[in-house]
């Protein structure tokens, strides 16, 4: 896949080999490198699988493999906590009776 100066893509990069990593890691962590998963601006026209640089949202150039252009974020946190979606009301309205009803009790 092609992507293009301007781009927003991800690169990865090895910062640590798995025989350069400590001792101490879980056997399971310990086999496979350290790797960096960075997002930025593509600074020239490359594909997938290339050595490219990309500039950060906060300017710094990174170098590394380009595997992925135009990165979505697939992560979540789970189903919302009932609690959390209300307590907001809830604590507004106690606050709102407790001061007569100016809940900006300065």
């Amino acid at each position: 896949m092609k992507a293009i100066k301007g781009d927003w893509v991800e690169i990865e990069k090895v910062i640590l080999e798995a025989d350069e990593r400590v001792a101490k890691l879980p056997e399971d962590t310990k086999i496979v490198p350290l790797i960096s998963y960075v997002q930025g601006f593509l600074e020239k026209s490359s594909n997938v699988g290339d050595e490219a640089s990309i500039i950060s949202v906060i300017g710094r150039r990174h170098i590394g493999t380009l595997v992925n252009r135009k990165p979505k974020f697939t992560h979540h946190y789970g189903q919302p906590i009932q609690e959390l979606l209300t307590i907001g009301r809830e604590l507004n309205a106690i606050l709102h009776e407790e001061t007569g009803g100016d809940s900006h009790n300065d």
